[in-house]
């Protein structure tokens, strides 16, 4: 009887063992989403509709709506549900990486506005780049289409392509990484969802990429608000944003905008005057245009709180630096932008407490509800 009882116990925790480890699939989103299921075992199908992928409207904010077009959507690739799933996924996902220790957002951490901490981002051999990492963020809306620095990738699904084979960061090729995926038990079910196949390549890859990307939309800082007029700024911000937006003052919006754009750059490239000579030629390396030398892409204005360090090398730690720069530290060469209207003078001279005003203002367009959604 005694050896009756203790089998039943065993059985029992056998049993309990048995619940508490089901396995099946855990995504709440899949069709066949199990809600005992403790283990998702790779099973979950994303397929039961025959009307093809689900049509994902962007969450524009009010102050896009208003002064901008529409964003910019590839024909090709437009924007599903389905679509961002897996390019989210793809997106944090080490798998893209030859040694699978890197992804996307290992450069791109969601917590510094998609940006990078370091100076210069190391891959997966740890090989430094040469150019600091750009945040990702209102990206639909970059409508000459020209990405990175140097402008060398036309389009967003491009810009998606290279990092994946680029040696000094994740270094494999895009065929192995397909492998890797096909292989995967959740990725073809995904891609299949997301594009009517699951045979997965490259292209596909990048365009789930691009689709989560263009969601990454930041327009809710409190100088959004008070465009809304929804707050007031404070005296030091109002006088920040007037120096910003004067020739005799700060002269900053010829390149960043004004109230109208919020996107805060003119997705153009400048020489911003850091060097008198260059080491990296920037757009003219893609171009073959002596002209282009030292110009490299405007950066947006917003989330600067986050975005550390600035310029495209990184050579400013600080936003203090970067006003410094501005006020006294202009250098002139034969590409220097024409808009930078005091380079003979070093700079366009701002007094400590106009440098204080001009600060306050740029951090009004911080939007920290972004960075918290990710």
């Amino acid at each position: 009887m005694k050896g009756i009882k203790i089998l039943g116990v065993f059985i029992g925790l056998a049993l309990c063992l048995s619940s508490c480890r089901r396995e099946g699939c855990t995504d709440e989103l899949a069709d066949n989403f199990d809600a005992k299921a403790k283990v998702d075992d790779g099973t979950c199908d994303y397929t039961s509709s025959s009307s093809g992928p689900t049509p994902l409207a962007l969450n524009i904010p009010a102050t896009f709506s208003r002064f901008l077009p529409p964003p910019s959507i590839p024909a090709d690739n437009p924007t599903t549900v389905e679509g961002v799933r897996l390019g989210k996924k793809l997106f944090f996902d080490k798998t893209l990486s030859n040694d699978l220790t890197q992804a996307c957002a290992s450069c791109h951490l969601p917590s510094q506005s998609f940006d990078d901490t370091n100076r210069f981002s190391v891959g997966i051999d740890g090989i430094a780049g040469t150019r600091n990492a750009m945040p990702i963020f209102n990206l639909a809306w970059n409508f000459n289409k020209n990405f990175f620095w140097d402008g060398r990738a036309q389009g967003l699904e491009e810009q998606a392509l290279e990092p994946v084979t680029n040696p000094i960061e994740m270094h494999d090729t895009w065929a192995n990484v397909v492998a890797k995926l096909q292989a995967d038990p959740t990725y073809p079910s995904m891609f299949r969802a997301a594009f009517g196949t699951s045979t997965i390549d490259s292209t596909l890859a990048v365009k789930a990429i691009a689709q989560y990307e263009r969601t990454l939309i930041s327009g809710n800082s409190r100088f959004d608000k008070y465009t809304q007029r929804l707050i007031p700024l404070t005296p030091s911000e109002l006088s920040g944003y007037n120096l910003f937006m004067s020739e005799s003052g700060a002269d900053c919006f010829h390149c960043h905008g004004d109230i109208t754009n919020p996107l805060w750059t003119d997705n153009l490239f400048h020489n911003n005057g850091l060097d008198a000579s260059f080491t990296d030629n920037g757009l003219g390396d893609i171009t073959g245009n002596p002209a282009d030398n030292g110009k490299f892409k405007t950066p947006s204005l917003r989330n600067l709180a986050f975005t550390a360090p600035y310029m495209h090398d990184g050579r400013f730690q600080t936003l203090d630096e970067v006003i410094d720069h501005y006020s006294t530290g202009l250098k002139a060469s034969p590409t220097v932008s024409p808009l930078l209207k005091k380079v003979s003078d070093g700079g366009v001279q701002l007094t400590p407490q106009e440098k204080a005003d001009l600060k306050a203002f740029l951090l009004t367009l911080t939007d920290s509800s972004f960075v918290a959604g990710y």
